[in-house]
């Protein structure tokens, strides 16, 4: 193992920058070469990469985004592209690549381990919907934005007795919406994987409003309704003045927290250690505040699941 690259691949997720600055800095300690490819697997097929020094990652822990850019390629799930990517990588002299993105991009990363090129897997994702890790690089970050709106938001409904209505982001899984919802103390939460029907959330708030409360929080996962449907149907089933706020992209946004900071730095370097390890396949993750490898196969055929004591806890408090 001489030569490795790096990219990260379809949404980006604060932390991103910190993963590549340690992959490059782990990679160079150990005497590897190190590039950057540009905008995922959308850059990987047509070459589109450079050789990274200790300097291009200099000042970057602390940015959102990516520097590398990031792209979603379906054109990479054609076969005949993945062959032609690998003959261009071994034209190069890339030993081994270092995938950062969710479960696309582990397919993708997959599909480069089975025709040879060995590949490791880093999950960067808001949505945290990555099985095989409590927690993927943007998560955090994500809802530490969530909870800073709705405390901001809380300040309003207050002063106007108002009912809100927040959607977060998190695709399928409803993550963003538990964690920001328990933590910013929302009446209802809404999550895909927990059936709620919109009649319960309506009773909530009316035995709410009988004892006296006079404003409410609701966090919708984008994964489960529309925001806006969901606040329709509140006003027309209660009267209750009710606005509706989506959070969207601003959650992909701004710089990352110190727990993403930290949690990307050990994934990554965890990564350039299995590639001089010979191993390929496969994805690292955090369970249990250590450090793990796991088949990027396995990881792939397992359900996500949502913490259900978190979820019982969340309704418990909000009574």
């Amino acid at each position: 193992m001489k030569r490795i690259a790096v990219m990260t691949s379809g949404g980006d997720a604060p932390g991103m920058n910190a993963a590549v600055r340690a992959v490059v800095r782990k990679g160079i300690y150990h005497g590897l070469e190190v590039y950057g490819i540009k905008r995922g697997f959308a850059g990987l097929i047509i070459g589109e990469m450079e050789k990274m020094e200790l300097s291009s990652v200099a000042d970057i822990i602390h940015r959102g985004g990516t520097i590398l850019r990031t792209a979603r390629c379906d054109e990479f799930k054609d076969p005949e592209v993945q062959k032609k990517a690998v003959e261009l990588l071994r034209e190069k002299g890339i030993d081994g690549i270092i995938v950062i993105g969710g479960d696309g991009s582990f397919m993708g990363a997959r599909a480069l381990s089975n025709l040879g090129i060995p590949t490791i897997g880093i999950p960067g994702t808001i949505d945290n919907d990555i099985p095989s890790t409590d927690y993927s690089i943007g998560f955090d970050t994500a809802v530490n934005t969530a909870i800073d709106a709705i405390n901001k938001i809380r300040d309003t409904a207050t002063s106007h007795e108002r009912t809100f209505v927040v959607e977060v982001m998190g695709r399928n899984a409803g993550d963003i919406a538990l964690a920001s919802g328990l933590a910013g103390g929302a009446e209802s939460i809404l999550i895909p994987e927990e059936e709620v029907s919109l009649e319960e959330v309506v009773k909530r708030l009316l035995q709410g409003s009988k004892r006296g409360k006079l404003h409410s929080i609701i966090v919708v996962a984008e994964g489960v309704a529309s925001g806006n449907d969901v606040g329709e149907y509140i006003k027309g089933k209660t009267g209750f003045d009710t606005r509706v706020i989506v959070l969207g992209h601003v959650q992909r946004g701004g710089a990352p927290s110190s727990f993403d900071r930290i949690l990307a730095s050990r994934l990554a370097a965890k990564a350039v250690d299995l590639l001089l390890d010979n191993e390929a396949g496969k994805m690292v993750g955090l369970i249990n505040n250590n450090v793990v490898a796991t088949e990027i196969k396995e990881a792939l055929s397992q359900k996500h699941e949502i913490d259900k004591e978190m979820l019982e806890l969340a309704r418990i408090l909000s009574i």
